[in-house]
């Protein structure tokens, strides 16, 4: 079987290394906070060009405390991507606004500022594009629509650490750029985390203090906040991966050029970014009318695929309300994931083409 993707592999390339720094956090008595933690903020802070990160407990608690320290909550709407994980609309929930909806552009799969502009009421604070599968979306022209109507951008980069638009990297773009360390992430941590990274130094202040509880000294509470802190065994771990991350997502992009090289010539429908974007590959997305078969027939011959999303999220119980958006529902009808971890060997890369471009409906 060729892996979807082997997070023991991972471990394994960087083992010395993991073990050695987790071994000094907890040697060192602090479990909370303490030098991992704002070590690593600091390092990622300067890896995405921002001037603040600030570690927090996950993808979703990330995106939550944003909104809150903005001050977004109930009355409030929130323009989201139709195609994404559903965390990126239960943060806006969670906060009492309302996600509202954008189709994506049906080649990229991103939102857009023209479809993002057709959205927008009266009641838009926000604008949430998600850099999807490690792709930006067109941060620049979603900025300049946010900044001529007054409203705020966070930036879903979950699955984009590295990523850059128009040479730029992402995480400093938008008022705040959010991230998840789930371990499957390019960078991941061996369990949950999350950050944010911002060039605002009071959205970063008042971040922080949510996520501590609501305070910046012991047993003094500003505001109610919440528990949501990067842990400093996790943020030991996010700090030797970052030095590799660069690496890994090189080999990432070699895999998905030689996917695009091999399946050029067949009826798939495969990822096509924006000349001005350099994806990192968190995903290698394809397309294709008959999925199930594909999948299956893919399976037989011992490749593991996975679909990102089957269910979009209007269409899940938590949020059915019968609406109707044909680019979502056909994208989760029609992706498919192909492996293209960074401990892929050629070989298995070589299995995979061959696996794909034997399958009769191509």
């Amino acid at each position: 079987m060729v892996p979807f993707l082997d997070l023991q592999r991972s471990f394994d390339a960087l083992r010395p290394e993991i073990e050695a720094a987790v071994a000094t956090s907890l040697a060192s008595g602090r479990y909370i906070g303490g030098p991992e933690v704002t070590g690593f903020e600091d390092a990622f802070a300067r890896y995405t060009g921002a001037a603040h990160c600030i570690g927090v407990g996950n993808g979703l608690d990330a995106i939550r405390l944003v909104l809150d320290a903005l001050g977004i909550g109930a009355g409030d709407e929130v323009l989201v991507p139709s195609n994404t994980y559903i965390a990126t609309w239960l943060a806006v929930s969670q906060c009492g606004a309302t996600p509202v909806p954008v189709e994506p552009d049906p080649v990229t799969h991103n939102v857009t500022a023209a479809g993002l502009e057709a959205a927008l009421t009266p009641r838009t604070r926000a604008l949430i594009p998600v850099h999807l599968y490690g792709c930006p979306a067109p941060i620049d022209d979603i900025v300049a629509l946010a900044g001529a109507k007054g409203l705020f951008v966070i930036e879903d980069a979950a699955q984009a650490h590295g990523a850059r638009w128009k040479g730029d990297r992402i995480g400093h773009h938008g008022h705040a750029a959010t991230w998840s360390f789930y371990p499957g992430k390019n960078l991941g941590a061996f369990g949950d985390g999350g950050a944010v990274t911002t060039d605002d130094p009071d959205l970063a202040a008042r971040i922080r203090l949510l996520g501590n509880y609501g305070s910046h000294e012991r047993y003094v509470h500003d505001v109610q906040g919440v528990n949501s802190r990067l842990d400093p065994v996790q943020a030991a771990i996010l700090s030797v991966k970052l030095a590799h991350l660069d690496a890994w997502n090189a080999r990432r992009g070699d895999i998905a050029a030689r996917y695009t090289d091999a399946f050029a010539e067949t009826g798939l429908t495969l990822p096509a970014p924006p000349k001005v974007a350099d994806p990192v590959w968190h995903l290698y997305v394809l397309r294709h009318s008959d999925r199930r078969h594909l999948q299956d027939w893919l399976s037989q011959q011992g490749i593991q695929t996975l679909i990102h999303y089957p269910c979009p999220p209007h269409k899940q119980a938590a949020y059915a309300t019968g609406a109707v958006l044909p680019i979502a529902e056909t994208l989760a009808d029609q992706v498919l994931s192909l492996p293209i971890g960074p401990q892929m060997t050629d070989s298995e890369v070589t299995r995979v083409i061959e696996a794909v471009t034997a399958y009769p409906g191509v």
